[in-house]
């Protein structure tokens, strides 16, 4: 099975690890694995930006560079519906696009949904001893269903305690674009889920999109929290960590 990662662009600018521990799964998991040296970011901020022409010549230059794998995994609930989902709408007009958006579509999976439906993985590489409470990223959630998937592979990790918090369903705050046009929203929201993540007594938090992730931490240290983890899954399941 010749799988295609993509990276996105916050996990290869902000936190490379997170790329090397989906690598890391899917290898051990038997995939062959291809990380296209050319790709860069999948579209998302400039079609939520309202920036049509760059969104279209992005998930074009996407669609190109990932069509010829068996699959594509995204180690992001948002990047891997944005390939999912938007890129059918934006060439509605266009056939040929259309059709090669709809096909890689079909192909393209959230990490640990990609672990758990297609691959049913037994076990994984990872050995981490802490408890845990798990963010759900608002768009991998609502939109791809992504949410026993990551607990069911935490599950498989020898000494994890997951703890679940209240509001685990709760936006973080980032949302992208929206945490810089409301800032002061965002700010009040990424409190209260942070009040969420102390409350459950977990010394970690872990989710699958690093914009969130890194929302999330930035507020905790603000807050003066120095001392909860905040990790990618990937990150625990892999042993990277």
């Amino acid at each position: 099975m010749r799988v295609g990662l993509f990276v996105t662009c916050l996990v290869d600018l902000m936190r490379p690890s997170i790329g090397f521990a989906a690598l890391k799964l899917l290898e051990n998991a038997g995939c062959e694995v291809v990380v296209p040296d050319t790709q860069t970011c999948c579209g998302q901020p400039a079609w939520n930006s309202g920036d049509k022409p760059g969104a279209e010549a992005l998930a074009k230059k996407t669609i190109a560079e990932f069509e010829g794998f068996d699959y594509v995994v995204v180690p992001s609930g948002s990047c891997g519906d944005h390939i999912r989902t938007e890129y059918l709408g934006m060439f509605a007009t266009e056939p040929e696009w259309r059709d090669r958006a709809t096909a890689m579509a079909a192909r393209t999976y959230e990490l640990t949904d990609f672990l758990v439906s297609v691959l049913k993985v037994e076990a994984v590489p990872g050995n981490y001893t802490g408890s845990v409470t798990y963010h759900d990223s608002c768009t991998g959630l609502r939109s791809l269903g992504i949410k026993a998937q990551p607990r069911a592979l935490l599950a498989k990790v020898k000494g994890v305690e997951l703890k679940e918090m209240n509001g685990c369903e709760e936006c973080c705050g980032f949302g992208g674009t929206f945490s810089v046009k409301f800032g002061d929203v965002s700010a009040a929201i990424a409190e209260r889920k942070c009040d969420f993540i102390h409350s459950s007594g977990a010394k970690a938090v872990a989710g699958g999109d690093l914009g969130c992730l890194l929302n999330i931490e930035g507020k905790l240290r603000r807050m003066g929290d120095e001392t909860t983890r905040v990790l990618h899954v990937a990150e625990i399941l892999a042993g990277e960590v």
